[in-house]
This record gives structure tokens, C-alpha cells and sequence, in this order.
């Protein structure tokens, strides 16, 4: 993370970002594009119709290799990582012993091949989280097998419906890929490892290249007809819509699994009674959440009213019961309406419950409902 004192640091696509005209602010430590002039709210109709590109070099990608990789990381996550098949990406959780999210991750099984430039594990952690989360795994099992970071590496997402269509004439196989697979593909002579998911609810593709590629790479996705740049504010807003958590707002250290509705990403094999149960920290809190229920929950709000709801909301109960705080809020541009997440106690969660959002001294009514706010349109074959 960068302090007053230290400089900003940048992806290989800083010069194309602002060769492009986007506006650049500091964002986990990096300069970071917020949007460029189109401007948000075409940057995100544009992935909800066609295709947008994003920059996400900022995240942090490393490899565990060796034999005990899968069983390593299993100590340091409630997840299902040993019987994860070639080719197939899963969501993942570090935890601590209070059952609190370190952070959340994505971590893809590759094929091994000759070149082995990926097999074992490949992981994705979130950027602000990256320098700690690779210290916890180094210690936590670097013992048990390598934990190799992969700075040298950029990566690219490629999200909307007609993602697929402008990847495919780089390379008509990545077509075959369905949500959450991953393999590698020479994308314009280019050589890369791509997942078909993403944060935005649709159909799309994350893309890891090598950084000397990226630049290249970037222009031959650009020159394609469905594909326009975006950044981070839509990024937000179109994950937002399609109901998923960014870490450190919606989810964090002081937040378990069960309370952040998270519960999905935790397999039978992993839970109390499972063959793999337990054996990560926090699973006695998490374990015993799951059999009787947390004290809040994670929560979508749509609001009856035009005014957005932003983060840090206060929220109350009919009755002028405090409830808790809005943790991410925006008025959806694909809804029409603004939309929120919140922790609340159970009393209050469920689908259809008004609440009530404090904007500038008034209480403005929202309803719990069911999320993504907006469909997800995830290709699964």
C-alpha cells in the first residue's frame, strides 16, 4: 500500500490508460483508472450489452507447486481444494481463528503441459490483501510446498455477452471454456492462461498474460468491435448489481462466511460430519454458525426512493430500532433503482422486509430482496 511518501505504482497498461483518456486515481496503492470519457454509466451499459474491457493487473497471481499443494491450502481455507478437477476454478476464503475473512480468492486447477509455466495451483487474491496473503500462505505452508509469486504477470478481464465473440477471433477455442474453467490459449500468437468468470455478473473472461504481452494484448482485444475500456467505477457498480462482495466493505476480518451468505462456497466434504472436515482456522466458529445461524446477515436493499444509499448508511426498523450500516450502496444503472448491501440481524432478513436508509436526516424506505439484483448471465454450457 502506498503512504503520502511513497509513490503510486502502476500496471503495464498505465500508458494505454491514459493514451486512452482515462482518469487515474490511487486505488490499493496503485494508480488506478476510474473511468475513462465515455464516463461510468456508458462504460457499464456497455458491459451489460456488448463487451468491456478491464484492467485488473493491480491483483496479486501466484502459483502453488508441489504434491501437497491442494491438501496444504486446505488448511488455510473451508473449501473443497483437494478434489478440485483440471481445468475447473473455484471461490475461495482465507479465514482466521475468530472465523473472520483474511480474504477472498479464486483458485484454478491447470493443466500441466511441457512448458509447466502453470500447473499445480494458480491463484488470484485481491490487491490490497495481496503482500499480506502471500506472507500467510509462506508461512501457513510454504513448508508443505512452493508459493511462488507472479508479479511479471498482467491481467486482463473481459466481460459481456459479446466477450466471448471478441475473444474468440483471437483464438475460436477459448469458446469451449464454460463458467468457471480455465486453461491456456495463445491469444493473438500471445501465450495465456484464461478463466471464463469475472465480477459483473455476466458472461466473460479473466485473462492473466505476461507483462511485456499486455500492452499488445489489450490493443488487439480494443480494435475488436464489441470491445470498449472501463474501469473502476463500473467495475463497482456492475459487481454491486450482480450481488457480490468486495473485500474490505462488504466483507472483512471481523466478518464469517455464515453472516456474508457465503455459506455456498464451503462444500459438504469440508463442513462438521464431511471427510475433510474442519482442520482451518476459525472452523469451530464457522462449524457452529452453520448449525444454529449467525447473529446478522448479508442482505440486499433496493430502495423506493430516487436518492442513492451509500456506505456507511445508518439503517433502522420501522420502530426506530438501529439495525446496522449499508456496507456498499449505488443507484444500479441496469435496475433503475438504487440498491444496497447491508448486515442485519435475522429478524430482518427476510426477502421483503422494509428498513429504513438515514440520507440527510430522513429515513428513506428500502425492501430486502433477493440478490443479484439483476440476473446473472454465467455461460455454463
Amino acid at each position: 500500500m502506498s503512504t503520502p511518501d511513497t509513490p503510486l505504482l502502476t500496471t503495464p497498461l498505465n500508458d494505454l490508460h491514459l493514451e486512452l483518456g482515462a482518469r487515474m486515481v490511487p486505488f490499493a496503492g496503485y494508480s488506478m483508472p476510474v473511468q475513462y470519457p465515455a464516463g461510468l454509466m456508458a462504460e457499464h451499459r456497455h458491459c451489460r450489452t456488448a463487451a468491456a474491457l478491464f484492467d485488473v493487473s493491480h491483483m496479486g497471481q501466484l502459483r502453488l507447486v508441489g504434491a501437497d499443494a491442494a491438501a496444504a491450502l486446505e488448511t488455510l481455507v473451508p473449501v473443497d481444494i483437494v478434489d478440485l478437477p483440471v481445468g475447473k476454478q473455484r471461490y475461495a476464503l482465507f479465514t482466521n481463528e475468530q472465523g473472520g475473512l483474511l480474504d477472498d480468492l479464486m483458485v484454478t486447477r491447470p493443466a500441466l503441459d511441457a512448458r509447466a509455466a502453470f500447473g499445480d495451483l494458480f491463484v488470484v487474491v485481491n490487491a490490497g490483501c495481496k503482500a499480506q496473503d502471500i506472507a500467510h500462505l509462506q508461512a501457513g505452508i510454504g513448508q508443505r510446498c512452493q508459493v511462488i509469486p507472479m508479479p511479471e504477470r498482467a491481467l486482463l478481464a473481459l466481460q459481456g455477452p459479446q466477450a466471448v465473440a471478441a475473444l474468440a477471433r483471437l483464438n475460436p477455442d477459448v469458446a469451449s471454456l464454460t463458467f468457471m474453467t480455465g486453461g491456456r490459449f495463445a491469444l493473438d500468437g500471445l501465450d495465456c492462461f484464461v478463466t471464463r468468470s469475472g465480477y459483473t455478473g455476466e458472461d466473460g473472461f479473466e485473462i492473466s498474460v505476461h507483462q511485456d504481452q499486455a500492452v499488445a494484448l489489450a490493443r488487439a482485444l480494443l480494435a475488436q468491435p464489441e470491445v470498449q475500456p472501463a474501469g473502476l467505477g463500473a467495475r463497482d457498480t456492475l459487481r454491486l448489481e450482480a450481488g457480490l462482495c468486495l473485500y474490505g466493505h462488504d466483507i472483512d476480518t471481523a466478518t464469517t462466511p455464515v453472516e456474508a451468505a457465503l455459506t455456498w462456497a464451503i462444500q459438504k466434504v469440508r463442513r462438521a460430519g464431511g471427510a475433510r472436515a474442519g482442520g482451518y482456522p476459525g472452523a469451530a466458529v464457522i462449524d457452529a454458525q452453520l448449525a444454529t445461524g449467525a447473529a446478522r446477515k448479508r442482505v440486499g436493499l433496493l430502495g423506493q426512493e430516487r436518492a442513492p444509499v451509500r456506505e456507511g448508511t445508518a439503517l433502522f426498523a420501522a420502530d426506530g430500532t438501529a439495525l446496522g450500516t449499508v456496507t456498499s450502496g449505488t443507484l444500479g444503472p441496469t435496475v433503475g433503482q438504487p440498491v444496497a448491501m447491508a448486515y442485519v440481524p435475522p429478524a430482518y432478513a427476510a426477502v421483503g422486509t422494509q428498513v429504513f436508509a438515514e440520507v440527510r436526516g430522513k429515513r428513506l424506505p428500502m425492501t430486502v430482496t433477493a440478490m443479484p439484483f439483476t440476473p446473472n448471465r454465467y455461460y455454463r454450457g
